[in-house]
């Protein structure tokens, strides 16, 4: 194979990487087509990986499956490379079994490929089959194979303790802990609120040197906030070269959270004058923190600007927020009104905190309203036909409180064991 020949190759490849990782991926493929088109040029290993990935990216399951073909004409698919960029485009193409099926027939399969397959696995939540494929793993894992199966538990509602004795697992099998992992134990930790592990990974990641990193640092607050720990959120917030939405909108929740409205709300004026954009979450904060200190209009103001000014969109727990901190200043009629006109579905979250509201109050006309609704969206929650019925009993209209408690007997709903008929709302 000539230099020439060799240069000519060698800048095509280059051409096509930077497609490729721009995210060019239709240059990227006609390309690839020119130089398989060139008699003179024998394409190496490097080029098909690329190709595939573009065809994945861009779902185009035929020309990945031709290019397939091409491989084992080539006797290229012992390349552990190339084998590992077919599983992955036939997951992404195709379906998780055809790539499992072309996983099963490589003959030599390095702890790349074994990665390819566990994660198709998780990110179609396949966990269990994840799992299994780990625990068959004839190579020893690597950090990646480890951050997978971590990741995937993370964000099970109940996997938060498993992803924890895989970490544990990661750390005695001498695999380094990388900035992957880290991201993807955190949301585990706050899910079993464990605050000496988010301190334990912040003090590993400091040793380590990964701890600069800025989505570290966003989910290193978030996780202390979120874990009621406001010193060290503060803490990480402050030595934070740049802060993101993410950073900022924890700090905001944080405090919303442990009912420091106040400083919320002066963390999200700092937020505007660092120019950051904020979202849809810390909106969010910014109305949870005027609901717990009873700010009404300025929750109100907050929620015309995220509209108006942010051109947010606004969602269920924006308006269920609003009509919370409506409520609870006795604000009945405006907050019924809020939930009238919502473009969005009315959740269960924003009659319950009408319905509340009116007891406290003693608004029978709309605690009628309210309960009835209630009753249909969650025909199964005891904790409504008790609001109801107290309400009823405590307006002294005692023939309909015992009308609601037969109706509860009637559609087999069970109040909660020790919950009375007097419900204290806080």
């Amino acid at each position: 194979m000539g230099s020439n020949h060799q240069q000519r190759l060698l800048s095509y490849t280059k051409l096509l990487t930077s497609h490729v990782n721009q995210g060019r991926h239709d240059q990227a493929l006609s390309l690839f087509h020119h130089m398989h088109a060139s008699p003179a040029l024998a394409l190496d290993p490097f080029v098909f990986p690329l190709a595939l990935k573009s065809c994945a990216a861009l779902h185009r399951p035929r020309l990945g499956a031709s290019v397939h073909t091409h491989t084992i004409k080539t006797f290229l698919l012992s390349n552990p490379f190339v084998a590992c960029a077919i599983v992955d485009m036939y997951g992404k193409c195709t379906s998780v079994s055809l790539a499992r099926q072309m996983f099963d027939e490589i003959l030599q399969r390095n702890v790349v490929v074994w990665n390819a397959m566990i994660s198709l696995y998780t990110h179609s939540n396949h966990l269990s089959l994840a799992l299994e494929l780990f625990e068959s793993m004839d190579v020893s894992p690597n950090a990646s194979s480890y951050n997978s199966i971590i990741a995937g538990l993370s964000k099970l509602g109940d996997g938060s303790s498993q992803a924890l004795v895989f970490y544990r697992r990661m750390q005695g099998s001498g695999v380094k802990p990388n900035l992957i992992t880290l991201l993807a134990i955190l949301p585990a930790c706050v899910g079993l609120a464990a605050l000496n592990l988010i301190r334990e990974i912040h003090g590993y990641s400091t040793r380590t040197g990964i701890a600069p990193h800025p989505h570290l640092s966003s989910g290193l607050v978030e996780a202390y906030g979120r874990c009621g720990c406001l010193v060290y959120a503060r803490y990480v917030f402050e030595h934070m070269r740049e802060r993101d939405v993410v950073a900022w909108s924890s700090m905001v929740s944080a405090y919303a959270l442990h009912g420091e409205a106040e400083t919320a709300l002066k963390i999200f004026e700092q937020m505007e004058l660092a120019k950051v954009q904020p979202d849809g979450i810390t909106f969010l904060g910014v109305l949870k923190a005027c609901s717990h200190a009873g700010l009404a209009d300025e929750a109100q103001k907050y929620f015309e600007r995220m509209c108006e000014d942010y051109k947010l969109e606004v969602g269920s727990d924006h308006y269920a927020c609003l009509v919370d901190v409506l409520s609870r200043a006795g604000r009945l009629y405006e907050a019924y009104e809020v939930i009238r006109e919502m473009p969005v579905k009315v959740t269960a979250k924003a009659w319950g905190a009408l319905l509340g509201a009116c007891r406290n109050y003693g608004e029978l006309e709309l605690a009628q309203i309210a309960g009835r609704i209630l009753i249909e969206i969650e025909p199964h929650n005891a904790a409504n036909f008790v609001l109801l019925a107290s309400i009823y009993a405590g307006a002294g209209r005692f023939e309909e409180a015992e009308r609601v408690r037969r109706e509860m007997k009637e559609r087999g709903v069970k109040a909660m064991p020790g919950s009375s008929w007097v419900i204290n709302q806080d």
